[in-house]
């Protein structure tokens, strides 16, 4: 019989269970195989399924492998605060009390303890700028727009390939019926700011039909993109709260705030599932 392995289904960006994004986390995941990762990440079905391991850094804390069904991600904003949650709740004792490390693919993540809520320092764009014009002529096909929709557009990459293209209203972000066939391979983020007098300051929408997620309920990694560059170009406050999972019947709330040179993506998480797996 395969080993008994501790195992924890969180849901994140919501204090609400079934409201956000949901996450499997499997700890003391040594030992297992890639193919076996990538099988129970298929098995779950879950946009993302993370592995706990012991770090190779001596600075981190602990070490995480991602898993969405279609593969392995160098990094993830909601696995990086559900399993940072899990690591904590299995008795796992930072060296800093305050802040987190975590070793990923993309290098360290810090992540801090603000209360109850958890928040990780946005790594650094591997890619950024102005999207090519066959780029956004795709873009514009799959969400079935006109070119002048797109007010603004930029690569957000941080790991995942995120590029990101900012329409006139949250109301536009959340009509989108997109054509996943031609979205291809793009990973792709949608975003329009709220009406005045809303509780949220932007609605956020994430496509990734290559990885076999059509639309994300709620992405950590996309939001972090989103907001170095819309804050970096005045497009929005250092500090708001992102809406996404709207149009999935969730409620999903993302927190931005930059203080210094960090821009921290913070979010609530919520138990639902706990006990051991066979793997």
């Amino acid at each position: 019989m395969s080993p008994s392995r501790r195992f924890h289904q969180l849901d994140v960006f919501t204090a609400e269970p079934l409201r956000g994004n949901p996450l499997a986390v499997v700890h003391g995941a040594e030992g297992l195989s890639d193919e076996r990762m990538a099988a129970f990440a298929r098995w779950t079905n879950l946009s993302e399924t993370t592995f706990l391991l012991p770090p190779t850094d001596p600075a981190a804390d602990y070490r995480v492998r991602i898993f969405t069904p279609g593969g392995e991600l160098p990094f993830a904003g909601h696995p990086t605060l559900g399993s940072c949650h899990a690591w904590l709740a299995a008795g796992g004792t930072p060296a800093d009390p305050a802040t987190v490390v975590q070793q990923c693919g993309v290098g360290l993540v810090r992540v801090r303890r603000d209360g109850t809520r958890l928040a990780f320092a946005a790594p650094p764009l591997r890619r950024s700028g102005p999207l090519e014009l066959a780029v956004i002529r795709q873009i514009v096909r799959s969400l079935h727009l006109e070119p002048g929709d797109v007010l603004h557009h930029q690569w957000v990459d941080n790991g995942p390939g995120w590029c990101a293209v900012m329409l006139r209203s949250a109301e536009r972000v959340l009509s989108l019926k997109p054509d996943f066939v031609a979205m291809g391979a793009l990973k792709l983020g949608v975003v329009g700011a709220q009406a005045p007098g809303h509780a949220t300051q932007f609605e956020v929408r994430a496509f990734v039909p290559s990885m076999a997620v059509n639309e994300d309920p709620v992405t950590g990694s996309l939001n972090a993109g989103i907001a170095q560059w819309l804050i970096g170009a005045g497009l929005a406050p250092p500090s708001y709260v992102a809406a996404q999972g709207t149009a999935l019947g969730r409620a999903g709330r993302v927190h931005v705030q930059q203080a210094g040179d960090a821009t921290w993506i913070g979010g609530d998480v919520a138990g639902c599932i706990e006990g051991t797996v066979q793997l």
